[in-house]
């Protein structure tokens, strides 16, 4: 089958690409530098603010998968919304058969946060041209690159006490970023799996709190916290800035969706793609493995001699 991944280069679409290619896939890997991808697949330029662009990777392709979503900026609910009306428009054009997307979970019933509106906002304008999208709903994704993971590692990491709001005692269902792959893959040429909305998790539902201590147990840390219930998400999104590589804007959005509970209620994913997901232990010490040998592979590629500033730009 001839596949599209946006965000080739990205967290998870750098993992999804070598799996579909493994599982005998034609790959197109969109980016907006093709020329600076070095992953598996055919490189191939898209911006999904581009229709014309769009239309050119979409060229020829069976199934597309959309891994795109701007934190970063104030106004990413209109960004979003309106990449994903061109996309699933072009996909319609080329003759997409299907879209996969990878959105959040989080109850409809419930006040959800801009950033999980926004998602369930994309699952529906993917769809809008026509396009049957496969959707699957994820909470906290742990994996090496991460933004939610890299924000749980640097706090542990930075900080032997903590001052936490009210978010921490929240319940999240963590799951491994290869078992997300994994899934994304299976529901590839799944019939059943077409226009369906799938919920996916690890096994083990936890407190944010539990999250951070069990990573600083795992690490051999003591981890000091101190509850405190008026600490806002503003302040709360400014203090984590300040500790972690998390920018401002997405840390506030990421917090923002802390007050919602993003827990598995629909376990149908398990008949269409059915293996025992890893628990999050063993998917922190993957990450952290992970971690370990890019920072080796870093280091390999550093000059062995150097003067004061090379060894001042490494400190």
């Amino acid at each position: 089958m001839q596949v599209l991944v946006t965000g080739a280069s990205g967290f998870v679409g750098g993992r999804l690409a070598p799996a579909l290619v493994e599982e005998g896939h034609q790959v197109r890997a969109m980016t907006r530098r093709p020329e600076r991808y070095s992953g598996a697949g055919e490189a191939v330029r898209g911006d999904v603010s581009d229709a014309a662009s769009l239309r050119a990777a979409l060229e020829g392709c069976d199934a597309a998968y959309y891994l795109v979503h701007s934190l970063d900026s104030s106004d990413f609910q209109d960004k979003d919304a309106e990449a994903a009306r061109t996309f699933g428009r072009a996909a319609a054009d080329a003759g997409v058969r299907r879209i996969v997307y990878l959105g959040g979970l989080g109850d409809d019933a419930d006040d959800l946060s801009a950033h999980l509106r926004s998602r369930r906002e994309v699952e529906r304008l993917l769809g809008e041209g026509g396009v049957p999208v496969t959707v699957l709903r994820a909470g906290i994704v742990v994996g090496h690159g991460g933004v939610s993971w890299e924000m749980t590692r640097q706090l542990v990491a930075h900080l032997p006490a903590m001052v936490t709001p009210r978010w921490v005692h929240t319940r999240t269902q963590p799951i491994a970023v290869a078992d997300v792959v994994r899934y994304l893959v299976g529901v590839l040429e799944a019939p059943e799996a077409e226009g369906r909305v799938y919920e996916v998790g690890g096994p083990e539902v936890l407190e944010y709190l539990e999250m951070l201590t069990r990573v600083a147990e795992i690490q051999g840390r003591h981890l000091f916290v101190l509850p405190v219930p008026l600490l806002s998400p503003q302040l709360s999104s400014r203090w984590l800035s300040l500790v972690t590589d998390v920018d401002l804007q997405t840390g506030r959005s990421l917090i923002d969706s802390m007050s919602n509970e993003v827990v598995v209620r629909d376990h149908s994913i398990r008949d269409v793609v059915p293996f025992e997901p890893m628990d999050y232990d063993q998917a922190v010490l993957t990450a952290l493995g992970e971690r370990a040998a890019a920072r080796r592979r870093a280091s390999r590629g550093r000059p062995r001699h150097g003067g004061l500033l090379a060894r001042g730009a490494r400190a």
